[in-house]
């Protein structure tokens, strides 16, 4: 499997990141067990997650999806093989929130705790923290870097101006550098990323591994109308999609899979693999079958007229 510098840290992932969100939510440990097995024996070595995964569900405190990695590398064995990827900073009830330098030595000792390791690949600032000082979060980093505790850090949901004050502020002496970043990026969401803050990650040789690769489900072509909703626990959100926007992208992805002999999942993913910026997309899996699915996208070579194509959509 190919694997791509991500940025600057002197890591190398696959082409596609593995979202842990439905560990413990939608797939449980069996399932879950299931998924990471398969995704690491495609060829594939970076899993993401974060502490907060999956609090939002009634009786869930954070931490599941953690748990669910961290008790999988134990029973395998294979902390070695694996990118580990996870976040700070999200609120966790009774465990703090934001990105204080108290909040991010206790999010990562939880962290590292429930994950059943010694350190994190990559490190995330969740989402920026108006509230407290940048450097601050920064320095707090690299004192998690400097013990060993992390080997590069990142920031996750920020716009261009925060992110160029973010690296401004991470020359100063003492402070972390963000060498990657996590942007909400889809053949549906563009706007956010393309412009000013694609090139400015560009510009400062980033690695950037999107999330929601594939909307939530939506660009796996499952969703077509409002009678598809019930679906999944996820489809009550897909309402958004159903304009003439979200049917056009739909009926792009349909021409150019059929083009390939793939699904629609696997050309939106391919799609976001072949934009010269992004170094790996995150999707998620709750069974081997999808998993197998999204799999496949690394194999997928687009021609300049399917780009043209699913481009048309924006």
């Amino acid at each position: 499997m190919d694997q791509r510098p991500l940025g600057k840290t002197g890591l190398k992932i696959a082409p596609l990141v593995l979202g842990g969100n439905v560990f413990g939510w939608t797939s449980d440990k069996a399932a879950s067990f299931a998924v990471l097995d398969a995704f690491l024996a495609a060829g594939f070595n970076a899993i993401d997650t974060a502490d907060v995964y999956s609090r939002w569900i009634p009786g869930h405190v954070g931490g599941e999806s953690e748990t669910v990695i961290g008790e999988w590398i134990k029973a395998r064995g294979n902390r070695d093989q694996i990118v580990l990827i996870t976040k700070v900073g999200q609120d966790m009830g009774e465990g703090g929130k934001g990105l204080t330098a108290k909040h991010i030595a206790e999010g990562a000792e939880a962290s590292l705790k429930r994950l059943q390791t010694d350190h994190i690949d990559l490190y995330f600032s969740h989402f920026p923290d108006a509230e407290t000082p940048i450097e601050e979060t920064l320095e707090a980093h690299q004192r998690l870097v400097d013990a060993g505790k992390v080997r590069a850090v990142g920031g996750s949901n920020y716009d261009a101006p925060g992110l160029a004050a973010a690296l401004k502020a991470g020359e100063g002496a003492g402070r972390a550098h963000y060498g990657v970043i996590q942007p909400h990026y889809n053949l549906y969401e563009r706007k956010s990323y393309e412009g000013p803050l694609e090139d400015l990650a560009a510009a400062e040789g980033l690695g950037v591994i999107p999330y929601f690769a594939l909307a939530s489900g939506f660009l796996t072509g499952k969703y077509r109308s409002e009678a598809d909703l019930s679906k999944s626990p996820r489809g009550g959100g897909m309402k958004r999609y159903l304009g003439d926007r979200g049917h056009a992208i739909l009926t792009a992805l349909d021409t150019v899979a059929a083009r390939h002999q793939a699904t629609p999942a696997q050309i939106a993913l391919a799609w976001m693999m072949t934009r010269p910026s992004v170094t790996a997309p995150i999707a998620s899996a709750t069974s081997v079958d999808q998993l197998t699915d999204i799999a496949k996208s690394a194999s997928v070579k687009l021609a300049a007229d399917d780009i043209a194509t699913l481009d048309a959509t924006a």
